[in-house]
């Protein structure tokens, strides 16, 4: 039976892939674009809706939190529903929270709407990835996940420019407006082209899994989110969340190892160049979330620049990145991971060692360069390495493939971004400490420029054990029987 309701190569051919792509692109570009143009727009917020800045932090904290809470069960969304189903679901809810937050007038209500724009978005990436892991054969999969590459790079990178120029001569607001006649277009597209691709098994869902998700997932993601609090790591609220988070895993991993019908099947993991590339995808996000806080506030904070200016400093790194997406692609289908990611995670670790010396005199050349070499050295490792691990892995692992990979990039930003914040504040403390005067708006700059700094080692701490991980990778040839789904 499960043959018969995959789609044979035949019907894959008559599959028109083209639409499909461009629908889901459209509305993953929007939903990727919303998580990282708020970042510009959090200074404003504070003073516009008179909140502190750890009040702001939730606005970007409770959207990782919906995603960590739900992208874990979307492998069995989709298994019990088919993908008009789930696109059609996914973009209303972005196009309902985006209007929300469009009209917000307190922090409450707009915290609300990013949470509902959250649910689209988790129901939507996993949908994004399986449906092209699905509709595109493996020997072609580099490029199309180049594509989606360039969408997952690109949005996050015009974001904060975007964000930028609006609040210059606009206001918040019309980072949602500008959102909705695109997400509009994308529901469109989806409901005149989108076709059902994926098989409908309605596998039995397991309250209790849910649950154990949800907690473990959501407890890791709002400890470390919430270590860049008052408090910090040594907080109650933290310590709790983490541990709660950690043992609810545990149990949640022993549990699907016993299940015959797993909610997540992590018998995924039996597959060494699926592991290799989750733990590829886990230290790139790592280092670019964290830079991508990191950097802005440098450029603003110890630099002195507009949250505009400082959003196009960094924007033709983040073109770069996402022209080079679909480029390493097709040299992924034509020469296999191992020639680009080892060389990609050498480029990303010296330019991290190079950003490690950034002071509040460095030029806007030495800032762009660096930061434009690192995007190009992130783009070299992780579409190679993501499509490498999902092509071991047999088709009906498809839906548990891309959700571990998804989920676990929404834990590595969180995790990520805590580490970084965190690291840069102890640097900023210990500096001011043997400061003759601590007082000085000099030794502020000099003491903030030293956190930012050792934020920066960290990155490149990281990039170093995602070197040695990356001599263990091997191409995988894609047997036709890989690909038919298991009986």
């Amino acid at each position: 039976m499960q043959g018969k309701k995959q789609a044979t190569p035949n019907e894959q051919r008559k599959l028109k892939a083209l639409p499909i792509l461009v629908s889901l692109l459209l509305a993953g570009f929007i939903g990727m674009f919303s998580e990282t143009a708020l970042n510009v727009a959090l200074s404003d917020l504070m003073t516009v809706l008179q909140i502190t800045p750890t009040t702001a932090q939730w606005l970007t904290t409770a959207y990782l939190l919906t995603l960590g809470i739900l992208v874990p069960i979307s492998g069995l969304l989709l298994q019990w529903f088919t993908t008009r189903q789930l696109f059609i679901t996914a973009v209303s809810f972005s196009i309902v929270g985006t209007l929300l937050a469009a009209i917000a007038p307190s922090f409450e209500f707009l915290l609300t709407a990013r949470v509902v724009q959250a649910i689209g978005t988790a129901l939507l990436l996993p949908l994004m990835f399986n449906t092209i892991l699905v509709i595109i054969p493996a020997e072609r999969r580099g490029a199309a996940m180049g594509l989606i590459g360039l969408v997952i790079m690109v949005a996050p990178a015009v974001g904060p420019t975007i964000a930028g120029l609006l609040i210059e001569n606009l206001s918040w607001h019309w980072i949602f407006w500008l959102s909705l006649p695109f997400l509009a277009a994308a529901l469109i597209c989806g409901i005149l082209f989108m076709q059902n691709v994926s098989k409908v098994t309605k596998p039995k869902i397991d309250a209790l899994s849910v649950l154990l998700s949800s907690l473990g997932f959501g407890g890791i993601v709002f400890g470390f989110s919430s270590a860049g609090e008052e408090g910090g790591w040594g907080s109650e609220k933290v310590i709790i969340a983490i541990a709660v988070g950690v043992i609810a895993l545990v149990l949640f991993v022993i549990r699907q190892m016993n299940m015959k019908q797993p909610m997540i099947n992590l018998r995924a993991f039996r597959y060494p160049m699926f592991t290799v590339g989750v733990i590829m995808i886990f230290i790139c996000m790592m280092v670019i979330l964290s830079s991508m806080l990191i950097l802005p506030m440098y450029l603003q904070q110890g630099q002195g620049y507009t949250a505009f200016k400082a959003g196009l400093l960094l924007l033709p790194g983040g073109i770069i990145n996402g022209l080079m997406s679909p480029i390493m692609g097709r040299l992924f289908d034509k020469y296999g991971p191992k020639w680009l990611v080892i060389p990609g995670l050498i480029v990303v670790g010296a330019s991290l060692w190079f950003f490690s010396s950034i002071t509040a005199t460095s030029t806007v050349v030495f800032v762009i360069v660096l930061h434009s070499t690192l995007m190009i050295g992130v783009s070299m490792i992780m579409m190679p390495a993501q499509t490498n691990g999902i092509n071991q892995l047999p088709m009906e692992f498809y839906p548990d493939g891309t959700a571990i990979m998804n989920t676990l990039q929404q834990v590595a930003g969180a995790i990520g971004t805590a580490l970084a914040v965190s690291i840069m504040t102890s640097g900023t403390e210990s500096y001011l400490k043997t400061a003759a005067n601590p007082a000085d708006p000099a030794n502020a700059i000099a003491a903030f420029t030293h956190g930012v700094q050792n934020a920066f080692i960290f990155g490149m701490i990281m990039a170093v054990i995602g070197l040695a991980v990356s001599f263990f990778l091997k191409r995988v040839v894609v047997s036709h029987k890989s690909q038919m789904p298991m009986h």
